[in-house]
């Protein structure tokens, strides 16, 4: 999933996000709130689309430098450095969490136990 790092300010620290669109600003209820200087109460959103990846997309008249340049919207790639008012973000994917197949796997194992046991059986049990 989306994870920022946000590299200076009162927030600085990891961020991943829940659920996707992502709206950022200086409002308490935004998905990050940041209180620094320059930042709106809905600065920014990150979405994403299918067919372009990540979508940063700010709010008319408000300034975001994605790696320096002053852009309304733009595709995030791996790595950008986004400034926000006094903060400067960096754009990255989460780590992804594997489920454990811990069960399937014993369960596998039993079943294969038990043919094998089942054939033996079956030998036996055949007349020779």
């Amino acid at each position: 999933m989306l994870q920022l790092t946000i590299l200076n300010g009162k927030s600085a620290g990891q961020w991943v996000a829940r659920r996707l669109p992502v709206r950022i600003g200086r409002a308490p209820d935004a998905d990050l709130s940041l209180q620094e200087d320059g930042i709106w109460d809905w600065h920014l959103e990150i979405e994403l689309r299918p067919r372009e990846g990540f979508v940063l997309t700010t709010q008319p008249g408000a300034f975001v430098s994605i790696n320096q340049q002053n852009l309304q919207e733009a595709i995030l790639r791996n790595g950008d450095q986004i400034g926000v008012g006094a903060v400067t973000m960096q754009f990255g994917l989460s780590p992804t969490r594997h489920r454990s197949l811990r069960l399937r796997e014993v369960l596998t194992w039993i079943a294969l136990a038990l043919l094998c046991l089942g054939e033996v059986a079956l030998i036996y049990w055949l007349p020779g």
